[in-house]
């Protein structure tokens, strides 16, 4: 599970890059979300924590008390990256207004900062 949600994650990564390139910021900031949300599922899963069908409010609450606040492999600050990224990914989504590209372009840093903190921990583990 950690591995194919290690791909999901970047091939989302790879993906939000493309839309975002080509101005397509609404989507660039969906897949940004996904990309951030599918490395926390892996980074779950390589400690034994499996969530089948995957929950977004479960993903997030568990990514936070687990591996921020109980175990600390991962660094405070990002603990909020999920439910930002959300927030926007919603707005991109569900609301009349279009992303601006500063606003896309900050949910791409913030999904590949979260996935390159989460590449650095799981990459190594084997389940």
């Amino acid at each position: 599970m950690k591995n194919e949600f290690i791909l999901k994650a970047k091939e989302n990564l790879k993906a939000a890059e493309l839309l975002f390139e080509n101005g397509l910021y609404n989507a660039s900031a969906n897949r940004s979300y996904y990309a951030a949300l599918h490395a926390a599922v892996a980074a779950l899963a390589a400690i034994g924590i499996k969530s089948e069908p995957i929950s977004h409010k479960t993903t997030q609450a568990n990514f936070s008390a687990e591996l921020i606040q109980r175990r600390k492999v991962y660094p405070s600050r990002l603990k909020s990256y999920l439910t930002d990224l959300q927030e926007i990914r919603n707005d991109a989504d569900y609301r009349l207004m279009q992303t601006s590209g500063k606003v896309a372009l900050r949910q791409l840093k913030k999904a590949d900062e979260f996935l390159t903190q989460i590449l650095k921990e799981v990459e190594h583990v084997q389940l």
